[in-house]
């Protein structure tokens, strides 16, 4: 498990080896892991070895990291090295909770930020093959299978960079609105930051030791991450230097909650933070202007009759009579729709701070993946189903259930294009209709069309080019590959092969918050 082995080291380490009975699951850490990952696992030249960084994790792949080492990293194999019994009780240690739980404190945060390339010592032109490239039709694409990233020419539909990254990224990539940048969130807490002009890591940080996702303000000053460990919001400026930590609390300080989403509202100047374990949803405003905040009963603002807490980069709070797991923004940003992974539906008003209305969202939708579009007069959004197998699309002038799309079986995302009259939904969490992406119309809600390249292979995560003529999909496979379909005939145009490909993220579709695509 170490990640920057010499041979001589290995042979070293087969010779030191103790027997599979003489050596307890801590001990084997030490001598095998913690150089690289870290006296309480929290990482270092290796990834996080934790509980929560590792939940995606499958024990069979962690067997197998241990035995065989990953391909394209520095991660060794100790097959010849530990015997099976080894490898199993390392398997079983790294996913076992740290006692005490790990901190990571301000201090901390500020220790850990890297800047190979300060500002100004890049050239501010787009260079190279980049410069050759539509800098709008540009694709972001994570491939999950050896944690790289490539740069896709979406004109050409030709890689022209791929890169290695932090382990596991998480909660997609987000852009800078010149485009110039885009910053990447490990589960483990990294937060990079790439120049796409100069196709460089120019900046990063360990905002957290468990971080579900990032968001980037509007006006690309500030970056904010959200912790699940600690359970905290970071917000940084926009070269990754930290400006402030808000605690995961409620108002009173007596519970506390990990943070389990953030997103930048545009048309607000504020981020909209989701608490994983508090009946809140907060909104913390990037504009300097923003209104003070008067917690509590006040009986006239004006006359000063109540201590404020200043607006700006501080939580404003709504509180609701439940936990939101999963959210989804009007294009106004004004109304989140949000749902509990037990359905419960509701919508809240950002502006008024409480829900105004509730949904009937059975099973566990994915409103995060949701989309809108028009019809029939009515701007309508649709929502996947984790547990479910259909697609429920909601009017949002009244908020009731327009339809209920039957799919093959419960899936995870959901996209489309505003020049596109289809949307497309796969099932990828179904054991049987996974290698399935279906077409359905936006106007008459049905079902059109199926495409299934590859019986048997996961086939999912759908994202346009900028103008809507084709859109790529992935084949999740280790050995699997990036798939472009023709947006009207359905058919396929190329291949690029991937390393288990999953998000894929269009510059234009994201910077400009195309409604087919979730923010």
């Amino acid at each position: 498990m170490k990640t920057l082995l010499t041979g001589l080291a290995l042979a070293a380490l087969a010779v030191a080896a103790p027997a599979a009975t003489a050596a307890t699951a801590a001990e084997l850490y030490t001598q095998h892991c913690l150089s690289c990952h870290g006296a309480s696992r929290l990482g270092g030249m290796g990834p996080a070895l934790l509980p929560e960084s590792l939940e995606r994790l499958k024990r069979k792949d962690a067997l197998a990291t241990i035995r065989d080492g990953r391909a394209a990293t520095q991660m060794p194999p100790f097959g010849a090295v530990l015997s099976a019994g080894e490898i199993e009780a390392l398997a079983d240690w790294i996913q076992s909770p740290v006692s005490p739980p790990p901190a990571w404190s301000e201090a901390d945060i500020r220790a850990s930020r890297l800047e190979p390339y300060p500002p100004g010592s890049l050239p501010d032109s787009r260079q190279g093959e980049v410069a050759k490239a539509d800098p709008m039709n540009l694709f972001i694409v994570v491939e999950a299978g050896d944690h790289h990233v490539s740069v896709l020419d979406g004109d050409r539909m030709e890689r022209i960079f791929r890169f290695p990254t932090r382990y596991a990224l998480h909660g997609g990539p987000k852009f800078t609105p010149d485009g110039r940048y885009v910053y990447f969130a490990s589960r483990d807490g990294w937060i990079s930051k790439f120049d796409i002009w100069n196709l460089k890591v120019v900046a990063e940080v360990r905002a957290g030791l468990n971080t579900r996702n990032t968001a980037v303000s509007s006006d690309g000053r500030y970056v904010a991450v959200a912790n699940y460990l600690p359970g905290n919001l970071a917000i940084f400026d926009a070269d990754l230097r930290l400006l402030k930590l808000i605690e995961g609390r409620n108002l009173k300080g007596d519970a506390r909650s990990r943070l389990s989403a953030v997103y930048d509202a545009a048309p607000r100047k504020s981020f909209i933070i989701g608490l994983k374990d508090l009946p809140e949803i907060w909104e913390v405003s990037y504009d300097p202007a923003a209104q003070p905040i008067h917690d509590g009963y006040v009986h006239d603002y004006k006359m000063g009759e109540a201590i404020a807490t200043p607006g700006f980069l501080n939580p404003r709070r709504t509180l609701l009579d439940g936990v939101l797991d999963d959210f989804f923004f009007t294009q106004d940003y004004a109304h989140v729709v949000g749902a509990s992974r037990e359905g419960r539906g509701q919508v809240v008003n950002l502006d008024v701070r409480r829900a105004i209305a509730r949904l009937d969202l059975p099973g566990m939708p994915h409103l995060g993946s949701g989309i809108s579009w028009l019809r029939d007069g009515h701007r309508v959004v649709a929502s996947t189903n984790l547990k479910d197998a259909q697609v429920s699309v909601i009017d949002l002038q009244d908020w009731h259930t327009v339809a209920t799309v039957p799919t093959l079986g419960p899936g995870f995302f959901l996209r489309s294009h505003e020049n596109s009259p289809y949307a497309w939904v796969d099932s990828m969490m179904s054991p049987t209709a996974r290698d399935t992406l279906q077409v359905i119309d936006k106007q008459t809600l049905e079902v059109v069309a199926r495409v299934r390249p590859e019986p048997g292979k996961t086939f999912a995560h759908v994202e346009f080019d900028r103008y809507g003529r084709y859109l790529i999909a992935s084949l999740m496979e280790k050995d699997g590959a990036l798939i472009f379909l023709d947006a009207r005939t359905f058919r396929e145009i190329k291949r690029l092969p991937a390393s288990k490909p999953i998000g894929k993220y269009n510059l234009f579709n994201k910077i400009r918050r195309s409604e087919g695509t979730s923010h």
